[in-house]
């Protein structure tokens, strides 16, 4: 996230801190754990809209690309859609975190020239393919790793 706010010219350490202590809910975080070792986090709480809004997906630099993102991501919204319920979020302009979920379904709803809202409506039960399903099981990630 860094990267990003650098790179839209945004990046102040102090802001950060204080929106992440502002909407930091033990209730509606989960940390993320491979093999024992902090992961990532993530928050999903009920929002206004009767849906689920998607915030602080946070994964460990040396974690992405591997698919663990997409096998948390895909989980939430498998729940999401047994729920019957939209999935909203913001994300940073042009991030990569903003291809992923546009591959997930999420559509953009509003943008301005730093943030893009995005929304998922409720669909089908989500299935791991073999695909992601092998590359999550060669680099030892597995849903049952997971805490909260």
């Amino acid at each position: 996230m860094r990267a990003d706010l650098e790179r839209l010219g945004r990046w102040d350490p102090d802001r950060s801190r204080r929106r992440v202590r502002a909407s930091f809910s033990t209730r509606h975080t989960s940390v993320l754990r491979v093999d024992g070792a902090f992961a990532g986090s993530v928050t999903i709480r009920p929002d206004e809209h009767g849906g689920r809004h998607l915030e602080m997906f946070y994964l460990a630099p040396d974690l992405q690309g591997r698919g663990l993102g997409t096998a948390v991501l895909r989980h939430l919204l498998a729940e999401a859609d047994a729920a019957g319920e939209q999935v909203r979020l913001v994300v940073l302009r042009g991030s990569a975190a903003q291809r992923l979920y546009a591959r997930h379904g999420f559509t953009v709803v509003h943008q301005d020239p730093i943030d893009v809202s995005m929304l998922r409506e409720p669909a089908g039960p989500a299935v791991l393919t073999l695909g992601e399903h092998a590359r999550a099981q060669r680099t030892g990630h597995s849903c049952s790793s997971w805490s909260s």
